[in-house]
C-alpha cells in the first residue's frame, strides 16, 4: 500500500465518520474510483479505531459519566450516570443483534456494492433534509428515556447497509423525535462508542484467530485517522450549532445522483458492480 493511499483513506474515514455522509460508504468507494485494490474489512475496522479513540477523548466527560453510571447501576442507585448508561446501552442492542444476524448468515458479504451506497445516499439524504428542517427542537439529552433510545438504536441498525451512515440515521432519528441538534448529535456519537468499538474488536478478533497479519500501513492508518478524526468532530460539533444538516444532505443526494449516473453509464464502476 502506497503513502499516499494511507493517507487518502485516513483523511476519508477521519472526516466521513462523524459528518453524516457515511464513512462505510466512503471507504468502499475509494477503491472503485481510484483503481487501488480493495483495503479490506480488516484494514477498514483497524482505522475505525482511530475515530473511537477520538470519540473517547472528546467526550471524555460523558464516558466518565457511563462508566460512573455502571457502578452506579451495580449499586441499584438511580443517577443522571446510571439513565445515560442505560440508554446508550439499550441503542446499541439493535445494531449488535442485527450485525450478528447477518454476519452468520453471511448476507453482511454483499453489501459492497456502489450501486446500494448510491441508492442509501440519496434516500437517507432525503430523510435526513425532512427530519432537520421540519422536526421540533425542544428536547435535551436529560429528556432521553428507554423509547427514544430504542427508536434511535433502532435506526443506527441501518447503519449496518453501507451509504446509510451511523451518525447520519442517529442524528436524523434524534431530529425527528425533536431533539435539538447538538444534543441529537451528541447521543449519536456517544451511542457510536460502544457500536464502533464491537464492531471493530469482532473484525480485527476474528482475523487475529486467522492468524490475519495487521500490516503497519494499517497501524498507521489509524494513528492518522485518530488526528484528523479528532479535528473532524472538534470541528462539526461547533457547526452544527450554527448551520442545518442542508449541506450534508445535498452532498449525500448528489453522490448518489452521481454514482448511478457513472454505474449506468456502462463506466468501470459500474462494470465492478
Amino acid at each position: 500500500m502506497s503513502f499516499v493511499q494511507i493517507i487518502v483513506l485516513a483523511l476519508v474515514q477521519g472526516i466521513t465518520e462523524f459528518l453524516p455522509i457515511s464513512s462505510e460508504g466512503h471507504n468502499i468507494l475509494v477503491p472503485y474510483l481510484t483503481g487501488w485494490p480493495d483495503q479490506g474489512k480488516l484494514f477498514d475496522a483497524m482505522t475505525n479505531f482511530g475515530t473511537l479513540g477520538a470519540l473517547v477523548v472528546y467526550f471524555w466527560r460523558d464516558v466518565l459519566s457511563i462508566l460512573r453510571g455502571l457502578v452506579d447501576a451495580a449499586r441499584g442507585e438511580r443517577s443522571a450516570s446510571s439513565r445515560l448508561m442505560v440508554n446508550v446501552a439499550i441503542a446499541t442492542v439493535p445494531i449488535v443483534i442485527i450485525g450478528l444476524v447477518l454476519e452468520a448468515t453471511h448476507l453482511i458479504d454483499h453489501f459492497r456494492s456502489p450501486t446500494l451506497i448510491a441508492i442509501n445516499a440519496i434516500v437517507f439524504g432525503a430523510l435526513l433534509y425532512v427530519c432537520d428542517a421540519y422536526g421540533l427542537a425542544v428536547r435535551k439529552m436529560s429528556d432521553m428515556n428507554w423509547k427514544t433510545s430504542l427508536i434511535i438504536g433502532s435506526a443506527q441498525a441501518l447503519a449496518l447497509s453501507p451509504g446509510t451512515s451511523r451518525s447520519g440515521i442517529t442524528m436524523t432519528a434524534g431530529r425527528g423525535l425533536g431533539f435539538i441538534r447538538s444534543e441529537a448529535a451528541r447521543f449519536s456519537f456517544l451511542c457510536g462508542i460502544p457500536a464502533n468499538a464491537a464492531a471493530s474488536f469482532y473484525v480485527v478478533g476474528k482475523a487475529l484467530a486467522k492468524h490475519e497479519p495487521i500490516s503497519l500501513a494499517a497501524v498507521f492508518c489509524t494513528i492518522l485517522t485518530f488526528f484528523v478524526a479528532l479535528g473532524t468532530i472538534t470541528i462539526l460539533m461547533q457547526l452544527i450549532r450554527r448551520i442545518s444538516f442542508l449541506p450534508f444532505a445535498a452532498y449525500r443526494i448528489l453522490l448518489g445522483a452521481v454514482l448511478l449516473a457513472l454505474i449506468y453509464s456502462g463506466t468501470p464502476l459500474g462494470a465492478v458492480n
